[in-house]
């Protein structure tokens, strides 16, 4: 009985890490796609706004997709430790 109750508890925060892990990624890779896919399909419509004396597409492609994609995979490090720890205190309560 216990040990079901346990199983239990144990299946509904693996379930619980998962959904939150694919939220996580979908997040993350629709801010990815955005940056690489779409400020270069309007690159022609952008390239009259200037960002720090170059123009907006040209910026981007340069530094802003990479400093964007750094900044990417440093939030999912940090989010993946905390969802991470949740799990592993879950582990904890439940024994």
């Amino acid at each position: 009985m216990i040990a079901r109750a346990l199983e239990r508890a144990r299946a509904v925060a693996r379930t619980r890490y998962w959904r939150r892990t694919r939220r996580l990624v979908v997040f993350l890779l629709a801010i990815w796609a955005a940056v690489t896919f779409v400020i270069a399909f309007f690159a022609r419509d952008l390239s009259s706004i200037d960002f720090l004396g170059f123009p907006f597409p040209y910026w981007v492609g340069a530094q802003g997709a990479l400093l964007l994609y750094l900044l990417i995979t440093v939030v999912f490090a940090l989010i993946m430790n905390r969802i991470d720890a949740s799990l592993d205190e879950d582990r904890h309560d439940s024994r």
